[in-house]
Order: C-alpha cells, then sequence, then structure tokens
C-alpha cells in the first residue's frame, strides 16, 4: 500500500535541493507539506517585525510554487508536538520527512517527535541539507569533540569525501502520481497568515529591502555568481560606502531560512571557478561565506548553552556592567556616535547590516567602550536581523567580544575613524541619519567637535537635536583593554598556556592617539590599574591562527613572520613575539580600516603573525585545551581591580 506523506518545513524553506522532500512523495499515495506556527508565539517573541515578515513571504513562496504542482502548503497552527499526534490519525499517515536540525533546541523537539510517530507506527526520514557536511562525522573525526580553531576545522574537511551533490528540483515528474488533498477551504483552515494577523502593527513600516523566498533567492544567487566571476574576479571587493548599503545581491539570509541551498551555492560556485580560472582545485578560501556558517553549527551543535556565558564550557566569563540604560542606547541608535547610530538604524530599518558594520557595533557594545555582555548584542540581532541564527548569531558574538574562538582583545574598532576611511564623506550617516545631513565631512563622524557655528548652519545643535556622545572613547577603550588584559593575565596563570605576546605599549600623554577630530575635548583618562603609559605594558598569553585564511568577514589574513610590526604616525614600531600559534583569530580588517591598537590608532592593513608550531594532526589543539579549561569562572574577587 502507497503511503500518506507529510513533509515538516521548518528551515529549507524550498523546492530545490530538498532530499527530505524528495522522499516524501517517492512511491507516495498523498503528500501535505506542513509549516508549524504557533500565533502566540509570533505575538511573544523576540523576533522584529522585519524577521516576521521575511519568513511569511518565505511560505507565500512556497505555497506559490508548490500551488504550480496542484500542491499546497498547510501552515498549521500550533505546536507539533500537540497537533501531529491528531494529523496522524486524521490523514492515515505513515510516513513523516523533515531536514535535519543540528541544533540543540532541534534536536531535541525532533527526538521526541520521532517518538510520537513511533508510537502512531509512523515511518521517519530525515535528510542533511541544511549543511554541507554530516557535522557529526566533523566531530567524530576530531576525536569526539568539535573543533574550536577554524583552522582545525579546514583540516577536517579536506580529510572528508566533498559534500553531497543537490539533489533535482521537485517537480511534476518527481511527484508522479502523488497527489495533495486540497479543501475548498484551505485557505481559511491552512493559509498563510498576515502580519496583522500575527498582532504586528504595519502602520508605517517601509517596503522590504529583502523581499522573502525562494524565487528571489535564486534570482540572486546567478546575480552573485555573475558579480562574482566578472566584476570582482573572485576576489573581495574593496571596502567602500556602497559596500555597507543592502545589495541586490546579498543571500546571508536566504541561507539562513534555507530558501537558498547552500550545497547548490557551494556547487555553483565551484563550477564558475573552473570555468572561469579553467583550474579544477578550488581554494577553500572560495567558499569561506558558507565553511564559516558551517564552522559554528559544529560548535555549537553539542552545546546547549552555547547562547549563554554561564554554563558554556567554551565561553571565558567575563564580569560584564549591567546597564540597561546603555544598553538601550545603543540598540535604539541614541549613542551619540553617528557611525554607531547609521549602523544601528539601518539594521532596525530594514533587518540587515553589513559585516564589518556588524563588527564595529559589537565592538563599541562589549569589549571597545560599553562593558555590557554580548548574550544582549547578541539578543537585540536575534530581534532585527533577518540572517541571525542561533548558532552563527552566538558564536560571532563571542568572537567578537573575545570571549571565545579570538582573543586579540587589544584590537578595538575605532567608532570614529573606521567609519570615516570607509566612507570619507559621510553618505551613510546622512542616509540614516538625516538630522546630521547639514554637517559637512569634516565634522560629519564627530560633530560634537563642530563649532557652534558649524551646529547652528547644520540645523542640528549637539546635546539638543541629537546627542552627545554616551562615553569617551579614549578613556572607555582604554580601560576596557586593561580589563581584558587582566582577565587573559589571570586565566593564563591559572591554566598555564605557553604564548607570550605583548600588549601594545601607548605614545601619547593620556594613553590614547587618535584620529582627526576624534580626541572629545574637556576630557582626562583616568589611571586604570596595570596599565602603563609610554612603556611596554606586561606580558599576556593568547593564541594567534597560523595558516592564511579568511576570518568570518571574509577578509584575509596573510602569513608573515613570527612577528607583528605596527606603527602609527611615526613612532616606533611595536612587536609582538608568537611562540605558538593555535587558531583564535577573529574577524578581520581590510585594508584602510581603522583600529585601536591598545588604545593607538593606525590605517595600516592589520596583519596576523601567524606560524603553526604543532602541525595539524593534533586531534585536541591547545586552543580547544583552552576553551575546554575555561569553564572556571573569573568572576573571584580577584577580579575587583577591574572595576572602575
Amino acid at each position: 500500500m502507497a503511503p500518506n506523506s507529510i513533509h515538516w518545513f521548518r528551515k529549507g524553506l524550498r523546492l530545490h535541493d530538498n532530499p527530505a522532500l524528495q522522499e516524501a512523495v517517492r512511491g507516495a499515495d498523498t503528500v501535505r507539506c506542513v509549516y508549524f506556527l504557533d500565533p502566540w508565539f509570533a505575538g511573544s517573541s523576540n523576533l522584529g517585525v522585519n524577521r516576521w515578515r521575511f519568513l511569511l513571504q518565505c511560505l507565500d513562496d512556497l505555497d506559490s510554487n508548490l500551488r504550480k504542482l496542484n500542491s499546497r502548503l498547510f501552515v498549521i497552527r500550533g505546536q507539533p508536538a500537540n497537533v501531529f499526534p491528531r494529523l496522524f490519525k486524521e490523514w492515515k499517515i505513515s510516513r513523516l520527512t523533515f531536514e535535519y536540525d543540528s541544533e540543540p533546541f532541534g534536536k531535541e523537539r525532533d527526538a521526541a517527535i520521532k517518538k510520537l510517530a513511533m508510537e502512531a507506527g509512523v515511518e521517519v526520514i530525515v535528510k542533511i541539507s541544511h549543511t554541507l557536511y554530516n557535522l557529526d562525522k566533523i566531530i567524530e573525526l576530531n576525536g569526539g569533540q568539535p573543533p574550536l580553531t577554524y583552522k582545525r576545522f579546514q583540516t577536517l574537511i579536506s580529510r572528508m569525501d566533498p559534500p553531497e551533490m543537490p539533489v533535482e528540483t521537485l517537480s511534476s515528474s518527481i511527484m508522479g502520481s502523488c497527489v495533495t488533498p486540497v479543501s475548498e477551504d484551505h485557505g481559511d483552515k491552512y493559509g498563510v497568515p498576515s502580519l496583522e494577523e500575527l498582532g504586528f502593527d504595519i502602520e508605517g513600516l517601509s517596503s522590504a529591502v529583502w523581499p522573502g523566498g525562494e524565487t528571489e533567492a535564486l534570482t540572486r544567487i546567478e546575480r552573485h555568481l555573475e558579480r562574482k566571476a566578472w566584476v570582482a574576479n573572485f576576489e573581495r571587493p574593496r571596502m567602500n560606502a556602497n559596500s555597507l548599503l543592502a545589495s541586490p545581491t546579498g543571500l546571508s539570509p536566504y541561507l539562513r531560512f534555507g530558501c537558498l541551498s547552500c550545497r547548490l551555492f557551494y556547487f555553483k560556485l565551484t563550477d564558475l571557478y573552473r570555468k572561469v580560472k579553467k583550474t579544477s582545485t578550488p581554494p577553500l578560501s572560495l567558499y569561506g561565506q558558507l565553511l564559516w556558517r558551517e564552522f559554528f553549527y559544529t560548535a555549537a551543535t553539542n552545546n546547549p548553552r552555547f547562547d549563554k556565558m554561564e554554563g558554556n564550557p567554551i565561553c571565558v566569563r567575563i564580569p560584564w556592567d549591567k546597564n540597561p540604560e546603555a544598553l538601550a542606547k545603543w540598540a535604539e541608535a541614541k549613542t551619540g556616535f553617528p557611525w554607531i547610530d547609521a549602523i544601528m538604524t539601518q539594521l532596525r530599518q530594514e533587518g540587515w547590516i553589513h559585516h564589518l558594520a556588524r563588527h564595529a557595533v559589537a565592538c563599541f557594545l562589549t569589549r571597545g567602550d560599553l562593558w555590557i555582555s554580548w548574550e544582549e548584542g547578541m539578543k537585540v540581532f536575534e530581534e532585527l536581523l533577518l540572517d541571525a541564527d542561533w548558532s552563527v548569531n552566538a558564536g560571532s558574538w563571542m568572537w567578537l567580544s573575545c570571549s571565545s574562538f579570538f582573543q586579540q582583545f587589544f584590537h578595538c574598532y575605532c567608532p570614529v575613524g573606521f567609519g570615516r576611511r570607509t566612507d570619507p564623506n559621510g553618505d551613510f550617516i546622512r542616509r540614516y541619519l538625516p538630522i546630521l545631513r547639514g554637517f559637512p565631512a569634516k565634522y560629519i563622524y564627530d560633530p560634537w567637535n563642530a563649532p557652534d557655528s558649524v551646529q547652528a548652519a547644520a540645523k542640528c545643535i549637539i546635546g539638543v537635536h541629537y546627542p552627545k556622545p554616551m562615553v569617551n572613547h579614549a578613556e572607555a577603550s582604554r580601560l576596557n583593554i586593561e580589563r581584558m588584559k587582566q582577565i587573559y593575565q589571570q586565566l593564563s596563570r591559572y591554566r598555564g598556556l605557553g604564548l607570550l605576546a605583548s600588549v601594545p605599549s601607548t605614545h601619547n600623554g593620556n594613553g590614547m592617539a587618535y584620529s582627526p577630530g576624534e580626541q572629545q575635548s574637556g576630557t582626562k583618562t583616568p589611571a586604570v590599574s596595570g596599565g602603563s603609559s609610554g612603556k611596554r605594558s606586561g606580558s599576556i598569553l593568547l593564541k594567534f591562527d597560523s595558516e592564511e585564511q579568511q576570518g568570518p568577514s571574509g577578509i584575509q589574513q596573510q602569513q608573515q613572520s613570527g612577528y607583528h610590526h605596527m606603527t602609527d604616525n611615526g613612532h616606533s614600531s611595536r612587536i609582538y613575539k608568537c611562540n605558538v600559534t593555535h587558531d583564535m583569530k577573529g574577524p578581520q580588517h581590510s585594508a584602510g580600516h581603522l583600529l585601536h591598537s591598545g588604545g593607538s590608532v593606525t590605517g595600516k592593513r592589520e596583519r596576523e603573525s601567524e606560524r603553526d608550531l604543532d602541525g595539524e594532526d593534533d586531534t585536541l589543539p591547545t586552543s580547544h585545551k583552552l576553551q575546554r579549561q575555561i569553564v572556571t569562572s573569573v568572576h573571584s574577587g580577584k577580579q575587583s581591580s577591574m572595576k572602575s
């Protein structure tokens, strides 16, 4: 007897390369494609209106594509565990298929549904297609532990078979005699709801910059590949003001919701590279966007505390400040730093920001200026960012806050100079902060330094029409670098790990150097316990990566000798001696991006010293051991000296 099937959509909202969906129709008499939507959850969840709109557009597009096959999408109101038993009986179901979910919550949910299905005599078929690889095999190959360095991850996947080829798009010929029973009141019972039905007020909601759905995703991937091959010649284009704006070739939200198959993207990249470059072996860097996603999925899959500091074995426990008022100013674009506020405004309005803009606001919130926990920033991104994904979002925030994966805490984004180098004219700020439109480029990034006459001419008085800076960046970044230094010194003393690197020295009287117009007048830099002025500070234990690679941002790191030279404004170079190098690299910075390095500012490309002394066959690299040991708290009274 031919089975009656349900295919359960969660992520993977597409008909192309959907092996679980194909299993649902294979030899089946009937198939019903379902998506569960809890209306109560919609009104109480942390997801913002842009994310809900994108999801509903994905579901609308999916239903439209299924209609072309004489099928429909069934949007079920309620929780899967409560509704499935009824559907199994009502529809006489004997087969349930769905895409494998690697995240801990998803695995727990799916185990419960499998149990319900088994009790109802329903066969369950699960297929991997949201990731390129079987993550459990990567972990098995690494001795039962997830690789916690990107280099190690690359080594492991280079030993594995290539990803499986995408399967065919579901078509009438594949459907065969399989049909979908659809009632006349299908739209009323199972239709895709509107934002209004979910309780959202859409008055004043602007049109979507990122339309959801598989149809849009497939259009974008063709544009993306054309641009990648012929415009950029497979190299990342230089950062400029236009880079900060949403691109019609952007793909990240579509990969996150599974409107676009990562395997389709992978093999289209491969084929195009071979066609253009006339070579059969593309470098791993070609797949950077996909592999970093895969790396974080692998790190998170067996760690249900991956999105928390407490109880997370790979996360450094840092005594962050609790400051709801400062957090609100950051989230609501009221910091008084136009570069930061413009980015946060774009995020709230459009649901997307450039990866380097993410780095800037994440650094500002955490270790750079406000010393607020990465968990708080992660929650804001979860609400607003279309491509926010549990594993990737948490992993990126731990990375950028130097809580895991990356420990070069003396690299701090300058909230004035970084933006100025990227967009000297300030067009990005004028677009998203029209109140500042009248300021000349000279003052657009630091309007508090503009003379009263300039502010009056711009019809924007700082402190009246636009807020004054909420912190003195020079003081805050210097203090926070010192705090991070002390935390890592404690970890190194207690754990006895062996990488020696010196924290950058400072070169002007108050311990900071500035980009033009950056310094806030009338401020003094407080003394910090353990700090220095004009002298090399003490040594700390750090970990560096060892191979030429790209960080999550895709900006390439280049291998040099075991020394890292930095100069700024004619001062003598400062040298970091790196005797051990497992990759704890963080998001990287392309040419011309302005960084704070231990309190100084440099516009040079930052090139990390890299040399791997331990080889690639160590199944549990030192950095992994470090992360396992970091479970011990550093919240003890010894941290009191870090409090200002």
